[in-house]
């Protein structure tokens, strides 16, 4: 039997993923500084409930209560020999609501990033983080997943580590990094790059793209530039793009995000013109705000990609980095994938979707 993923893939023009996980998690009790990933075992009819909001919005894609579910990330709750247990309930909580649904769901099993830092600048070594995001990749294709989905990686080596570890199950991967620092990840990684390190894996992916990061426009404009890379070096890559709900603002003693269901309804077709498949929200994005996406993309035929202006207009600015890349200048802000190695020397932050 065909993969679910791939056959949707071959099947449909785009295919709708869900939004944020964590934030939507704080407002049903989840408290800062908590492990959601424990949620998989101490209260799964929370993250039932919340598939099933998206479900219900139109999402086509899944993913699991998993992105901290490496070793290293659990070790920091004291749960790093519940790798399995966690990841495998991550997966099951979703399948279970997908074989209950009247139309095909896609359970993707989320890895988000070690934390840690790869020698010689840290300590982590390439066996090691093999180890630790093979055991989380078998744990979720245990579960049931239809594919696994790397996610908010900022370094070109953890990417491939990661990549290669989850194509070792034989499930289709999926690989997506952050573009946060004026048009590249925080470890220095342009779109170009991003696009370029699929042509170096032994096996194709099954798509690649970008979430998180710095608002919608930024997103739009990152995938602009993959597609460009893509043309230049005659690849068609699946292209992923799931961007934060606007802006946070800091409100209240609260994180709000100021995007509006029809902000993202603007960014899905937006971001289908500039050469995105595979389309969904990051954090600050609910429930509602993919309804709207939905709507936006049923019976939609990608058109033209935006030009500046209009995108700015309609989805906040664009920082100089970007704008440079499409321009064709790859060296304003940010220095090559490997400055931006060396100046990380501190832990990255544990982000909470």
């Amino acid at each position: 039997m065909p993969n679910l993923f791939t056959r949707l893939l071959n099947e449909r023009d785009f295919l709708l993923a869900d939004g944020a996980l964590g934030t939507n998690l704080f407002s049903m009790g989840l408290q800062t500084g908590d492990a959601p990933e424990l949620w998989n075992i101490d209260y799964p009819e929370r993250i039932a409930d919340l598939a099933q909001q998206f479900i219900d919005a139109g999402s086509d894609i899944l993913l699991t209560n998993s992105f901290g579910g490496t070793r290293f990330r659990l070790k920091l709750h004291k749960a790093e020999q519940r790798v399995h247990e966690l990841n495998h309930a991550a997966a099951q909580i979703l399948k279970q609501q997908a074989d209950a649904c009247e139309r095909e769901i896609i359970v993707a099993g989320s890895m988000g990033p070690t934390g840690e830092i790869f020698a010689p600048t840290g300590t982590l070594t390439y066996d090691e983080a093999f180890a630790a995001f093979k055991e989380q990749a078998e744990a979720l294709k245990d579960g049931g997943v239809d594919v696994l989905w790397i996610e908010t990686i900022s370094a070109s080596e953890e990417a491939k580590v990661a990549y290669d570890a989850a194509v070792s199950t034989g499930l289709p991967v999926v690989y997506t990094m952050s573009i946060d620092t004026n048009g590249r990840t925080m470890m220095g990684v342009t779109p170009a790059e991003l696009v370029q390190l699929g042509s170096q894996f032994e096996h194709p992916p099954g798509a690649c793209g970008t979430n998180c990061g710095v608002g919608a426009a930024e997103v739009v404009a990152a995938i602009m530039n993959m597609k460009t890379a893509a043309d230049q070096d005659q690849v068609d890559p699946v292209l992923v793009a799931k961007a934060n709900c606007g802006i946070p603002e800091y409100i209240d003693g609260k994180i709000v995000y100021s995007g509006t269901p029809e902000l993202m309804a603007n960014y899905a077709r937006m971001v289908a013109d500039a050469g995105a498949r595979i389309i969904g929200g990051c954090c600050g994005t609910t429930p509602t705000h993919i309804a709207a996406m939905r709507e936006a993309l049923d019976g939609y035929q990608a058109g033209d990609k935006p030009d500046l202006d209009t995108l700015e207009q309609a989805l906040g600015a664009i920082s100089t980095g970007a704008k440079a890349q499409l321009n064709g200048d790859l060296s304003v802000a940010g220095g090559s994938a490997s400055g931006g190695r060396e100046r990380r020397t501190r832990r990255s932050p544990r982000k909470v979707k």
